[in-house]
């Protein structure tokens, strides 16, 4: 069953353990594809430890800890068509990798595909996925399911030349929330990103996370994005909103302070996306604000 259409990228950060059992489900999957593991600068023996026991794997092993951006260099590492990501806290279900490039194959306009997420232990659906199926972007007849604004990279099936056309994951944002972006500019470009349910990732979050620093960059990242896509108002209403419901404590106020410097930056490459992208998204406004599954901020 080995297919030869789809590789997959990790990216890791001082994980060993876990990124060990990550690659070993993903070197057993029946489709058995290439994979690329992104160390993001690790101290904990990762590199070596990926190489000696999976010889047939490829490690990149990164001076630095470049966040979500680590992934563009895996992808281009490979040559398959499409490009599944991968954490190390994330495992793909067999059959799941042949069944995106079945449909990838099947839609061309599509530039990614996002799978359900379970959550391990206990095999429940995360909250996350109630609001994919239930996605609020109005989409073509043809798509064979849910049209989203954004997506999980975790979770997530890329077009490998409509993810390098757009630049891949930005450098500047680092990680959280990093999605976003890359999925406005997909969108302004004539692609579609698109839920299956037929797709299955599992989760089992890992205890070594930084969740004060999640909650400071992700707030920081939302904010970065609303005012380098979003038109005046809109931007000035998400703001407003973010003003009255983030926490007021120092993460909060660090992560504004942080998008503050950054404004220049965010001035320099703004690039409101065009009209109808504004309309056809602007119903995740209201999801966002509703939403209780995902919130950096």
């Amino acid at each position: 069953m080995t297919d030869s259409r789809i590789g997959v990228v990790v990216v890791t950060h001082q994980r060993r353990p876990e990124v060990l059992d990550a690659v070993a489900r993903l070197v057993s999957l029946p489709e058995r594809p290439a994979v690329v593991v992104v160390d993001n600068g690790s101290t904990d023996g990762t590199a070596e430890s990926l190489r000696a026991r999976f010889p047939q794997i490829e490690v990149l092993a990164l001076r630095e800890n470049r966040g979500a951006a680590g992934r563009n260099a895996g992808v281009a590492r490979l040559h398959t068509p499409y490009v599944a990501f991968c954490d190390d806290d994330t495992w793909w279900e067999p059959g799941s990798l042949r069944a995106a490039a079945d449909a990838l194959d099947a839609c061309p306009a599509i530039a990614v595909v996002n799978a359900r997420i379970v959550v391990e232990p206990g095999g429940h659906d995360d909250p996350i996925v109630a609001e994919l199926r239930d996605s609020p972007v109005p989409g073509p007849d043809w798509l064979p399911g849910p049209a989203l604004g954004s997506f999980l990279a975790g979770a997530s099936v890329v077009r490998r030349d409509a993810f390098l056309a757009a630049g891949g994951f930005s450098p500047r944002l680092w990680l959280g929330g990093e999605e976003e972006l890359l999925a406005t500019d997909l969108i302004t470009a004539g692609w579609e990103i698109c839920y299956l349910e037929n797709l299955v990732v599992h989760h089992h979050a890992s205890v070594v996370r930084d969740s004060v620093l999640r909650r400071r960059i992700g707030l920081r990242n939302t904010l970065w994005f609303t005012w380098l896509r979003r038109p005046v108002l809109p931007a000035l209403r998400r703001t407003a909103f973010l003003a009255g419901t983030v926490p007021r404590d120092s993460v909060s106020a660090l992560a504004c302070w942080d998008a503050v410097r950054g404004l220049p930056w965010v001035l320099a490459r703004r690039r409101t996306r065009p009209h109808h992208v504004e309309v056809r998204l602007a119903p995740l406004d209201a999801a966002q604000r509703a939403s209780t599954a995902r919130r950096y901020v």
